[in-house]
């Protein structure tokens, strides 16, 4: 028997039918010559330090660091994890091989090998490797089973991921709550959650200690269209008052008009960080509500896999594209135009390069069938996402104009869509941001360099902004840019590199903040709490708090998956660490008691 093991029932049920293993057994499928089950999720994680040493189950400083001689695991402690790996491991133990069926990705990959290392697997393990669960893909995927110990690369960064949260995670919250939370409180610390905690509060801090300025601005109406005057705000009353008797009276007089035809180009398919930044954006979703949802439209088969961090598709799917357009029928007023002709193969969306394991997302042309309605919401996003990189680009109109009132001078800019071309598929955008647009598509009439002629100048009094607190798309963006908020995608690439977490990862993290009361969340607004505060104000050493280094973590993580870099060395740094933070906490008496 060829024993397969896919990541959840849902799937096992769908390559048992496929295979037909169409037996139902107690937790597996049978037949044809396979035999199908499933894990559900992580029924393995590292032993706790209890396991390895009875001592280790008591906080106590003393005790610090905790640093096992070598890492071991176990089943998770619950009876129906138990039942399921006992049925595993039955059928790993008679099998002529097996077939690593899991999720196509690091953390899948680490949940089974886990999996199969304690069922004590002596066969031949083969991988599926796909990139949706169509029948299609499914069927190309076993025809084209991959040897396990091309993705050994993969395993060992997973496992340097899972150690390095465990030795920071386990010595930094034992060490801290032991010295500063009196015994009382937990103060959880994560290699991951801190920093991220740390990019809230200091914009919390910043918030709170910014105190509100008034100025006044010099504006004037000429033909219809406002202009503002180019010079620095002015911070007292009196001076707008002296500047707007210096205008009055005197003749408005255009000294330049310029019209320039530009392009806005297409925006880039999506990866996981960035429909998550989208459904926020547009429709308030968390992070971790949109994994979900785009979990399940892949479960369904509507999607290709969710957890990806590249915006690109392979080239040898180039061919494929217009048949995923013609089936999506819903869109067709938008994809026969593009049918008309040969696609382009841009570099802008195929590339090789820029794809390693999985490429971005996109729909499969898979009719939907009974889905929930937020479920439908994510499809169209991804729908319209994926038909606008094939339109052609936005063609726009900028003006600017310039005018003067003797020496002072004066601007106003428009912006006028020629064509929208991309933009077609987010008409109906309008209308829910519909001042942006406003702004944004100004139309100016057409100005002749030398006219002039009276104005009417006037006041315009504000107030400065505070920075703004994190929402959960801009939190998303800056822990995968090492905290910098950038809008340029090649920038953005360039640092995903050192980003905090991983795409599947990051959803999590913000939900465990939220859960252990060190954030809130206020409309759309992430607020540091008075106890997530304390806890960075508690954390002196940097290492800790800092976005950059843990991101070079994470790009250290990447370079094991890539074979340059040895989860041995990964090891051995962090321990040195823990080490260091130890002796550090311990023999110091900075930090302050959080009750």
């Amino acid at each position: 028997m060829i024993v397969c093991i896919a990541e959840k029932p849902s799937v096992a049920k769908d390559l048992a039918e496929i295979l037909g293993a169409k037996t139902r057994k107690d937790g597996f499928y049978e037949g044809n010559g396979y035999q199908v089950t499933w894990t559900f999720g992580h029924l393995c994680t590292l032993k706790e330090p209890h396991d390895y040493n009875e001592k280790w189950k008591s906080w106590r400083l003393e005790s610090l660091p905790i640093i096992p001689e070598s890492f071991g695991i176990k089943i998770m402690d619950d009876t129906g994890v138990k039942r399921q790996f006992g049925v595993i491991e039955t059928l790993v133990k008679a099998a002529e091989s097996v077939v690593n069926c899991g999720d196509a990705g690091q953390e899948g990959e680490l949940i089974q090998r886990w999996v199969l290392h304690l069922a004590k697997c002596k066969v031949p393990i083969k991988r599926l490797w796909i990139s949706s669960l169509t029948e299609e893909a499914i069927r190309k995927g076993f025809k084209d089973l991959k040897e396990s110990k091309n993705y050994d690369r993969l395993y060992a960064a997973g496992t340097a991921r899972a150690i390095g949260d465990w030795l920071l995670g386990i010595n930094a919250t034992r060490l801290f709550s032991t010295k500063f939370g009196k015994g009382t409180s937990v103060l959880s610390i994560g290699r991951v959650q801190t920093p991220t905690l740390a990019l809230i509060v200091q914009r919390q801090k910043e918030i709170n200690a910014f105190k509100q300025e008034e100025y006044w601005e010099l504006k004037t109406i000429y033909r219809d269209t406002e202009f503002l005057c180019q010079i620095n705000r002015l911070k007292t009353k009196d001076k707008a008052e002296k500047g707007l008797e210096y205008l009055v009276n005197k003749p408005f007089e255009i000294t330049s008009f310029e019209q320039k035809e530009g392009k806005e180009g297409n925006p880039r398919l999506f990866d996981l960080t960035a429909i998550q930044v989208e459904a926020n954006k547009k429709k308030g979703y968390s992070a971790e509500d949109t994994l979900k949802h785009v979990q399940s439209l892949y479960e369904k088969k509507l999607v290709t896999y969710p957890r990806v961090d590249t915006t690109y598709l392979s080239e040898d799917l180039h061919p494929k594209i217009p048949g995923i357009l013609g089936n999506l029928e819903e869109y067709r007023s938008y994809t026969t135009i593009l049918l008309e002709k040969p696609l382009p193969k841009s570099k802008q969306i195929f590339d090789d390069k820029k794809v390693s394991d999985h490429h971005a997302i996109i729909p499969t042309g898979v009719k939907p069938g009974a889905w929930t309605m937020d479920e439908k919401i994510i499809y169209d996003m991804i729908c319209r996402r994926f038909i606008a990189v094939f339109y052609p680009e936005c063609k726009v109109s900028n003006t600017t104009v310039l005018g003067k009132v003797e020496e002072l001078v004066f601007k106003a800019t428009g912006k006028q869509i020629l064509d929208p071309g991309w933009r077609v598929l987010y008409q109906q955008d309008k209308k829910e941001d519909e001042e942006k647009q406003t702004e944004e598509e100004k139309t100016l009439p057409l100005f002749e360099e030398g006219e002039s002629g009276p104005h009417e100048p006037f006041i315009h009094q504000g107030k400065t902004s505070a920075p703004k607190p994190y929402t959960e798309a801009t939190l998303l963006r800056a822990m995968e840019t090492a905290g910098k908020l950038v809008d340029d995608e090649e920038m953005r690439d360039m640092l995903k590199l050192n980003g905090i977490g991983r795409p599947s990862t990051r959803a999590n993290i913000i939900e465990t903040l939220f859960k252990r009361r060190y954030i809130e969340k206020k409309k759309k607004n992430i607020i540091a709490t008075e106890t997530g505060i304390n806890l960075i104000d508690t954390i002196q050493n940097e290492l800790l708090k800092s976005v950059e280094l843990t991101g070079q973590w994470e790009r250290k993580i990447r370079l094991i998956e890539k074979g340059e870099y040895e989860l041995a060395a990964f090891k051995s740094e962090l321990i040195k660490m823990v080490r260091e933070l130890t002796d550090e906490v311990i023999f110091n008496s900075y930090g302050k008691h959080i009750n």
